[in-house]
This record gives C-alpha cells, structure tokens and sequence, in this order.
C-alpha cells in the first residue's frame, strides 16, 4: 500500500495514504493480551501498543494508526469512552476501530457499534479469524481513503483544493495549540494574472497555474506541511510547527521557485516572467483564538507585499 504523491512530501493527501506496512494500534490493559496480538501481526505490520484510554488517544494523535484493535472493558476510561472520543475529532475519526472483548452479548455488540466501530471481535481471539478481519478492513479503509483523496484534489493543477485545506488547518489549528507550537501560513497570488489570460488565453492560463502548483508542490516540504490551491490564481501553504523565520525562508524560496520558471508575461508592468506576491502569518494557537484570525492576517500581508510592488514576502508574527 503505497503513499499517494507527488501532491505533497509524505503524500498526496496527508492523513490518507497508507503506508507500506499496515499501522495497527492494539489496546488492552492486560500486557498478555497484547502480546498475543502483537505475535499474530508483528510480521507484516507495525504494532503500536497502549496500556489504557488516554494513552491509546495520544498515540492514535501522534502515530496515526490505519487501525485500532481496542479493549472494550478497561479501568479508567473504557473502550466505548475511547471510541467516542476518536470519532469526535477530525484527525482520528477516520481510523477504524474494531473492538475486542471477553463480552459477546448482542447488546454490547450492537453499544459498540453504535458508537463507530466496524467489527466486534470477542476473546480469546482466534489469529486467523482476526487477521482475516483486520486485513477486511484495512482493503476498505484504502479504498475509502482513496476515495476522500481524489474529492479532496483540484481538478486543474492536481494539488490539494481548498475544501482539504480547510479541513488541515482546522487539525493543525487544534494540534499546535496543545502542542504550544507555532503555526505558519502563507498565501501566495500570481502577479497579473488577469493581463495573462487575456493576452495569452485561457489555456495558457490554465497551464500557467498548473506549472505554479507543481513549483509550489514540488517544494522541499516536511511531512505535516502542505501547498493547496485556494481559488483561482490564490494558493496557500500551511506549516506546522514553524516560527516566522522559517516561514519568511519558505516564502522567499517559492518566490524563487516560480520565477525561475521563467515563463515570459509580455503584459506584465513590473516583470518580463510571471511572479508572485507572498504573504503570510506565524501564531502559536491559544484559547479564544480562531484559525480566520491567521487567515486575514496572511490575506492582509499579500495585500501588502502587492503595494510594496509584488513578486516580493511580507510577513508577520501575531501574538
């Protein structure tokens, strides 16, 4: 199972592809009964281990498993709780979980299933009854995943589109902020673009945009960064855990990128290739703040670097 590429560094889609070894998460707060799950996959798959709920959710955050084997009755938080949560948030609701568990009874069956998980496996598991399971729905999550990987592509130039954006900054957002970590964003605008398509016609334009994206997409990216199409000529960068330094040093190398291209724009008043103007915005998430807040404030710094004469970086650091 491979990673979907060239859209992003780790993947087309981050949170979507699937890596070449399948990554289980198995929970039980008995270590007996995680041992002999983990000899039934080991092999073929990467095995993540948890002990109890919460440390079952911080690893699901941090590893993002492609499935989730879980104990039902656990002291503290149990299965059920565990499960809940998971579907709640956007970065892991995707992740299918089956449970296993001592009880076999149609209404916990049916409790478990209710509250999001795809199978009900009961113990002492059988290994080739449960990797038969496992490997169902791990073929379904790929395909599911493939699924929500080619609605979330633009059709024009094939990088990610603005409904996926939303959906990353909205995880990011939420991931810097527990992390306390910096989240930058940067919005970049094609020069004159208008004065291009009228002179050179829509399907220059449209391959002009295309070769933008691949500049942009092509960048020296790290695995929770990513380059998306925002609307027409519009395109916008989100960077996990990066100050404003980092963020004005990215920018500066896209700018480069682009015009390196060297595709010439006769009507363009202030160079003889298409350019672009940057903006962006740096914030460490916090309580009472909202993800528009970094958005207008990169929107405000495009804006800026078009007075400052375009095909230049404005930035700046929100606190």
């Amino acid at each position: 199972m491979s990673e979907f590429k060239p859209l992003l560094t780790s993947g087309l889609i981050p949170g979507t592809a699937v890596s070449e070894r399948p990554r289980l998460l198995v929970v039980d707060d008995q270590p007996v009964n995680i041992q002999a799950l983990y000899q039934v996959f080991a092999k073929d798959s990467e095995v993540f281990m948890a002990t109890n709920g919460q440390q079952a959710i911080d690893v699901c955050r941090q590893k993002r498993p492609d499935l989730i084997l879980l104990d039902v009755l656990m002291p503290d938080m149990d299965g059920i709780e565990v499960c809940k949560i998971l579907k709640a948030d956007t970065e892991t609701q995707n992740i299918p979980i089956i449970f296993v568990t001592s009880q076999d009874s149609p209404e916990e069956e049916t409790r478990g299933l209710e509250v999001g998980a795809v199978d009900f496996i009961t113990k002492p598991v059988n290994p080739a009854v449960v990797r038969a399971r496992v490997n169902t729905h791990l073929t379904l999550k790929m395909q599911s995943d493939a699924l929500r990987a080619l609605a979330s592509i633009d059709g024009l130039t094939r990088i990610p589109n603005r409904r996926f954006f939303d959906e990353r900054l909205n995880a990011e957002w939420r991931a810097c902020r527990r992390a306390e970590s910096s989240l930058s964003l940067i919005m970049v605008d094609v020069d004159h673009f208008k004065k291009y398509n009228d002179h050179y016609g829509h399907l220059e334009g449209d391959n002009c945009l295309k070769r933008v994206a691949n500049s942009l997409a092509e960048g020296n990216w790290r695995g929770r960064d990513l380059a998306a199409r925002y609307g027409g000529e519009e395109f916008v960068c989100l960077m996990p855990d990066t100050d404003l330094a980092g963020a004005m040093s990215k920018a500066e190398s896209l700018r480069l990128q682009v015009e390196s291209l060297a595709m010439p724009h006769a009507e363009s008043p202030d160079a003889a290739c298409v350019t672009i103007s940057v903006g962006l915005a740096t914030i460490v998430p916090s309580e009472g703040k909202l993800e528009t807040l970094l958005l207008g404030a990169a929107d405000e710094q495009l804006y800026k670097a078009k007075q400052a004469g375009r095909n230049c970086v404005m930035g700046v650091a929100l606190v």
